[in-house]
């Protein structure tokens, strides 16, 4: 009977863990969290840098706390359905709303559907995300453009914009054809480099490391103008991807 209760006993405290939330991996989900509802309240009040540079903290946040929960074995079914949530309001809420207030309010209809198309375009890039996690995908590469990605490429524009001192009004048209491009892309079946293959644990070359200075010394250097340049780059990498897969399918004539 004692051993009994002690079996029962068990199993009620592994159901407690089971139940349980993990703080370390949440803490930087909370962090993204609030550094898009930040950026939504200052683009709001007009500070447009700063929401800028809010979103892009909100992208360092969110790619460490999955490493984090994998590298302390903390992942659960709590932490990716609030992570999500979390990306859907850093990533697609956010930077909608920092360029419809930035440049696209003064269009109209066609600037809110701008925006709307954008943030339905995260939307719908995240749900068939957490669709298809447990399938045997590709694990190199995502299907559409990553959120973060598009998120960065928008807060990388706004950020150049203000930057050189540029009105919103005066590009309002190249702001739509960006929000456009961010939301459509994402929702695409073009091929985005993941980088889930690199292990942070294991011994690189020398020259990678020289890399990784050059990057940080570039974008140390000037942050919006290098930001955004890279995730211009990045969102046409899937085009060109496409472009050259089908180049190589297509039978020598």
């Amino acid at each position: 009977m004692l051993e009994f209760n002690h079996r029962k006993s068990d199993t009620q405290h592994a159901r407690m863990r089971d139940r349980g939330i993990y703080l370390l991996p949440n803490l930087f989900t909370t962090g993204a969290l609030f550094a898009g509802f930040y950026a939504i309240v200052q683009a709001m009040n007009g500070r447009f840098e700063h929401a800028a540079v809010a979103i892009f903290i909100a992208m360092v946040l969110d790619g460490l706390d999955g490493r984090v929960a994998r590298m302390t074995h903390t992942q659960s079914a709590f932490g990716a359905e609030y992570d999500s949530l979390s990306d859907m309001v850093s990533f697609g809420v956010a930077p909608a709303l920092v360029i419809y207030e930035f440049a696209l309010q003064g269009m109209g209809k066609l600037g809110w559907i701008a925006a709307f198309v954008y943030c339905a375009g995260a939307a719908l890039r995240l749900a068939r995300f957490n669709t298809q996690i447990d399938t045997a995908t590709d694990k190199r590469f995502f299907q559409g453009m990553p959120s973060p990605s598009a998120a960065a490429l928008i807060a990388g524009f706004v950020w150049a914009m203000v930057e050189y001192g540029v009105e919103g009004n005066d590009v309002r048209w190249l702001a739509a054809v960006i929000a456009l491009f961010g939301g459509l892309t994402m929702v695409s079946n073009f091929r985005y480099y993941s980088g889930k293959e690199i292990n942070l644990r294991k011994s690189v070359p020398f020259f990678v490391m020289l890399l990784v200075v050059l990057v940080f010394v570039l974008i140390s250097y000037s942050p919006p103008e290098v930001l955004f340049g890279g995730f211009v780059l990045y969102g046409l990498s899937g085009y060109a991807d496409a472009v050259i897969q089908r180049v190589r399918r297509k039978p020598a004539g």
